[in-house]
């Protein structure tokens, strides 16, 4: 397990990243993804959990108010995310876990939210 902070300390959650690190990572288009500019690393429903700091993390939805994005509300750092395509997994701000550098990844794959199959379209 590693531990994810956001920047004042105040959320913390225990991740469970394989030895070779995560088996996805990703960056979203959406219209808030592509705002918050993170990598994503994708985790299952057993391999996070929160230790501490609940009463500060903050929950953010728009549009269909499937996908749930979570920032700390002391400092504002987005620490993860619940995607629409599967509610059950968790999107991990991977620059938010100790020991990875997520300015090292190179080549991440970009997953097209701005053309969600669950939107509809006109």
């Amino acid at each position: 397990m590693k531990k994810l902070t956001c920047h004042c300390g105040g959320v913390e959650a225990e991740v469970k990243v394989p030895e070779e690190g995560f088996e996805k990572v990703l960056r979203c288009n959406c219209s808030i993804c592509k705002r918050k500019g993170y990598i994503i690393g994708v985790v299952g429903p057993d391999d996070f959990k929160l230790v501490k700091g609940e009463k500060f993390l903050k929950l953010y939805q728009f549009y269909t108010k499937t996908a749930q994005h979570y920032f700390c509300s002391n400092c504002g750092i987005h620490t993860h995310n619940r995607p629409r395509s599967n509610p059950k997994i968790y999107g991990i701000n991977i620059a938010c876990v100790e020991g990875i550098k997520p300015f090292e990844i190179k080549n991440v794959p970009v997953s097209d939210g701005e053309n969600h199959a669950l939107d509809q379209k006109k």
